[in-house]
């Protein structure tokens, strides 16, 4: 089933609802170049920790949001040119909702699959999800949940 999702700020195909998603590969989002891209190229990897497990197929999509006291405002140029100071080198996708109206679908199949802990919203900024090379997102991290070893071991866990 093929339909069209459409928000005041971008536009987002999606192979199913969210509702009906089996896993995150039935998604496509917009890169933040404008490019569609299906999430299915991204199946057998994992998301997370790209500079240390990269090479063992491990991938991080990065999903800016300006829902978080307008932390990312600037044009998709301007958080490249941001992230390239940090030495970003995994996939940016455009600038999204993750709660609220207008919500992504993408998102919204997340947080439906993996809870949070007082409540069903992000709280903020870097929250992160784990997802298995088989779609199934598996873990959920907060804001304040460090990368590094407690995001680390859910990916070793899977690879």
């Amino acid at each position: 089933m093929k339909n069209q999702w459409v928000s005041n700020a971008h536009r987002l195909s999606i192979m199913a609802s969210s509702k009906d998603a089996a896993s995150i590969y039935d998604f496509t989002c917009r890169d933040i170049d404008g490019n569609e891209v299906p999430l299915s190229k991204y199946e057998g990897q994992l998301v997370q920790l790209y500079d240390t497990y990269s090479e063992q197929g491990l991938r991080i999509l990065a999903f800016p949001c300006n829902q978080f006291d307008n932390q990312e405002p600037g044009t998709p140029n301007d958080i490249k040119k941001f992230v390239a100071g940090y030495g970003v080198k995994f996939d940016m996708f455009t600038k999204i909702k993750v709660n609220g109206s207008g919500t992504d679908p993408l998102w919204v199949y997340l947080k439906s699959k993996q809870r949070g802990t007082l409540g069903n919203f992000i709280k903020w900024n870097f929250a992160k999800f784990v997802v298995d090379r088989k779609g199934q997102p598996v873990a959920r991290f907060g804001p304040g949940d460090d990368p590094i070893p407690a995001v680390e071991d859910a990916v070793k866990e899977l690879l």
